[in-house]
């Protein structure tokens, strides 16, 4: 007998119907002999609807308040899932995060799991029923309520996944399987039957929706077997590793794509010693992630820099800079919107010369500019206008290789989580 998490997003229990065929899955994983934790995020629009609510009455909520009405959504799937399994003829239990023993750092809106204490989920295991968890969702050691962060449902499901030392963690999600690029955007992206955590942390950094970076940082730390499937056929889906056979010939395995992007620029800063660990430890302190950061050359003593934010964090990134003004000085401080970041991943670019110039080609031949790179050994990421988004990631997807003449599975809506 195994022990399997299975993760749903909110597109696959978003309606009576699809909660349904999510709650016999479950059943016909049990009744293999499995035994199963579930755990799901809010149905549909739910989280967004809350969201909506809450900017009615209040543009600035308290994010401790924003987490007490954010967990609810997770906390109505898991009952009526539980509801509708006990329909089915089986015994199913539903668990908040905390009532799960998920433990979490004292930060609202995007806490980490400090710890686990999953007794209460054994108990329930043992005593035949079908565990199902909230996801997105923690206590503090003060008893505080927090959220983990869009994404966080995955993180949950993996998270658990190592905590109970499950022999898989399945994802399952509106499509089946790890894609090149979003099928969405092209029809003929290639599944992928394998790919490396280290892949799949970078495709997920760098905006593919698919899973979470943090669900696949536990993954990768706690080894932990992770397969990505669609909850609406019965396909094979993706199995990530920690290392996988490079197809012969391809050299990227994907690209990414993430709108979520704005930079800002610093100009006329001193060129002192200090200011860029000033500025970006003062970003650092309140949270907010910086991703690439490009500074100018020196003149008259002056430097400019740019480095992108989440959109979402532009307006908070502007505030911490002005606050730090008496500390670095600076002639002024801009923002740009309308961005997005377009990337190209694989383990075999590393020893593969002309990669990265190929992107480069490709992009300037669709007469996009480029206003910011970053690069690793295994990814290069370009930031350019938004309008031309699809336009360069089929043009990428072609000059790489990655077409096939398959037509892409996508069952549903995106998940938000």
């Amino acid at each position: 007998m195994s022990l399997i998490v299975m993760k749903f997003g909110g597109s696959s229990v978003g309606t009576a119907e699809r909660m349904q065929r999510v709650a016999q899955r479950i059943i016909d994983k049990k009744l293999q002999g499995h035994r199963v934790v579930v755990v799901v995020s809010a149905m549909g629009d739910t989280t967004d609807d809350l969201i909506d609510k809450s900017q009615e009455l209040n543009d600035k909520p308290p994010a401790r308040e924003m987490d007490m009405l954010l967990t609810t959504g997770e906390q109505i799937s898991v009952a009526l899932l539980a509801m509708t399994i006990h329909k089915l003829g089986h015994e199913a239990k539903s668990f908040t995060g905390w009532q799960a023993g998920i433990v979490t750092e004292a930060v609202h809106g995007k806490a980490r799991i400090s710890d686990i204490a999953p007794a209460r989920l054994f108990k329930a295991l043992d005593d035949g029923n079908i565990a199902i968890v909230a996801g997105f969702q923690g206590m503090t050691e003060d008893g505080e309520i927090t959220t983990l962060g869009r994404g966080g449902s995955d993180t949950t499901a993996v998270a658990l996944a190592a905590a109970i030392r499950a022999d898989v963690c399945e994802i399952y999600t509106d499509v089946d399987g790890v894609y090149s690029t979003d099928p969405r955007v092209v029809k003929n992206a290639r599944k992928l039957d394998v790919i490396s955590y280290d892949e799949m942390l970078e495709l997920a950094h760098l905006g593919a929706a698919v899973l979470h970076p943090r669900a696949v940082e536990y993954a990768k730390h706690n080894k932990v077997h992770l397969v990505v499937r669609s909850s609406f056929t019965q396909n094979e889906g993706t199995l990530v590793r920690e290392e996988a056979a490079m197809e012969q010939g391809v050299v990227v395995s994907g690209i990414a794509f993430d709108k979520n992007v704005a930079r800002i620029s610093i100009l006329g800063v001193e060129d002192v010693p200090g200011v860029l660990a000033n500025v970006f430890g003062a970003l650092a302190a309140e949270g907010i992630d910086v991703d690439i950061i490009v500074q100018s050359g020196v003149q008259n003593g002056k430097a400019d820099f740019s480095f992108t934010v989440s959109l979402t964090d532009r307006a908070k990134a502007l505030g911490v800079i002005e606050n730090i003004r008496s500390v670095v000085s600076y002639r002024e401080a801009t923002f740009e919107e309308g961005l997005v970041k377009v990337s190209i991943v694989g383990a075999g670019m590393v020893s593969n010369p002309g990669v990265a110039a190929k992107m480069f080609d490709v992009i300037s031949k669709l007469d996009v500019s480029i206003k910011m790179v970053s690069t690793s050994e295994i990814k290069c990421s370009c930031v350019i206008a938004a309008e031309p988004l699809h336009d360069v990631v089929r043009a990428l997807h072609t000059a790489y290789g990655l077409d096939t003449a398959d037509a892409a599975f996508v069952g549903g809506p995106q998940d938000r989580r």
